[in-house]
């Protein structure tokens, strides 16, 4: 199960058909990253408590099959990647829930991997005591913390947590909610349904996603794509806080954003569009949480005086992972220059986000629910002489063909059928 296939597939496809071919390269640049980006950093967190001795993957026990699997992985990892690793469960044996749920620890720290040295310290590991997820989780974050480098948690558990009420859930919403970027996957070792619910919110919740293992090939197979993915990524988000008001909302540039909105919230947000221009933006909410069953997005392009220009919206009835919609704004050109020194005046567009969900009674509703907001101003189509311009696209030259196309077909084949109908009677 993918999670910010669940943020990220609505917005992907918006992002593909209104960018209009922005690269990835191009939007980190506009939107004011750095060209050299840090070496990613990543922390395999591997869940070494009691119930790892279960002899039920390929014959062996899940901890045998982890670390297996660690050692595959660790011959795999990219150079240019920072690994560490951390353990919970690893070294309290006893029955005293305070210490259990402390037990957690930094195996090898992030840094350059030396692949003995990690595969001897794995090689030590017993299944011993808890499962402090949220405590090991926290551990984590703060492992990785300090520069601008990618990050990445990999959680590989066989049950839930056992020390709430430090629900490991909402530890990850918290560590999305620094807005520092920070992605947990989660990998489920034969897994039951509460298991399962738990380990898919936690990756939800910071747009990772969840894999359930029955195999040490495959534990070995999805922990080296990720940390690849860690080491390849697409395209990195910018954290941004939207405003109450579009004349305090920040000034946005080309490229990928991320927000949080509690629910029923407006966000502010403002682009800058040239004459002759086009505004093509779209907006994904993802529901990380127990949501009611009827719920909305709504994007809304507006000048700085309130006038309305155009809108995106979506609704939906039922379960949902994630809402997108987008909207698609072509500034007119002008013949003359707007200003004094000759250059035309940018337009100052106000984007609105919003959204009608609302939670259930128990449901925690702060940090917010992600938002994921891309922005892209691209050269407008020329009236004239684009074959776009009535929004067809070329599709429009592609209809008058099939047009003509099918009148001539229909002319032959009704002198056929008129041809043969002539020889019939004549026989």
């Amino acid at each position: 199960m993918i999670t910010r296939k669940r943020l990220a597939a609505g917005l992907c496809g918006l992002l593909v058909t209104l960018t209009g071919g922005l690269s990835p390269v191009a939007a980190r640049a506009d939107a004011g990253e750095p060209a050299a980006k840090e070496a990613p950093k990543v922390e395999l967190v591997l869940d070494v408590s009691g119930s790892m001795r279960a002899r039920d993957i390929d014959g062996q026990s899940r901890m045998a099959a982890a670390k297996q699997a660690f050692n595959e992985v660790l011959d795999a990892v990219p150079a240019e990647v920072r690994l560490g690793i951390r353990t919970l469960g690893a070294d309290y044996p006893g029955k005293d829930r305070k210490t259990g749920c402390k037990d957690t620890r930094q195996l090898y720290p992030v840094g350059p991997l030396d692949r003995t040295e990690a595969k001897a310290a794995v090689a030590t590991l017993t299944p011993t005591g808890w499962t402090p997820i949220g405590p090991a989780l926290l551990g984590a974050a703060e492992d990785l913390e300090g520069g601008d480098a990618t990050r990445r948690i990999v959680l590989i558990t066989d049950g839930e947590d056992t020390c709430a009420p430090l629900d490991p859930c909402v530890v990850a919403r918290e560590i999305a909610a620094k807005g520092i970027h920070l992605t947990i996957d989660t990998l489920g070792l034969v897994p039951d349904a509460k298991t399962r619910a738990q380990l898919v919110c936690i990756a939800e919740a910071t747009g990772g996603t969840y894999t359930s293992v029955q195999h040490t090939d495959e534990l070995s197979s999805r922990v080296s794509q990720l940390v690849d993915r860690a080491a390849k990524p697409v395209l990195t988000p910018v954290a941004t806080e939207g405003a109450d008001r579009c004349a305090e909302a920040p000034l946005l540039r080309p490229g990928l954003y991320t927000d949080r909105e509690v629910f029923g919230q407006h966000r502010w947000y403002r682009v800058e569009v040239l004459p002759g221009q086009e505004l093509r933006a779209a907006v994904s909410v993802a529901a990380d949480r127990p949501v009611h069953r009827d719920h909305g997005v709504l994007l809304r392009a507006s000048t700085l005086a309130g006038r309305e220009i155009v809108r995106g919206e979506a609704a939906g009835d039922g379960r949902t992972d994630v809402m997108s919609t987008g909207l698609r704004y072509p500034r007119p050109d002008v013949d003359d220059a707007d200003t004094d020194d000759g250059k035309p005046a940018a337009e100052t567009v106000c984007l609105r986000v919003s959204n009608s969900f609302s939670a259930p009674a128990g449901v925690k509703t702060t940090p917010g629910l992600p938002v994921e907001l891309s922005v892209a101003v691209v050269d407008g189509p020329d009236e004239a002489g684009d074959p776009a311009f009535l929004g067809l696209g070329r599709g429009w030259w592609l209809l008058g063909t099939l047009t003509l196309v099918g009148f001539l077909a229909g002319l032959l084949w009704g002198w056929i059928s008129r041809w043969r109908v002539t020889v019939w009677r004549t026989n």
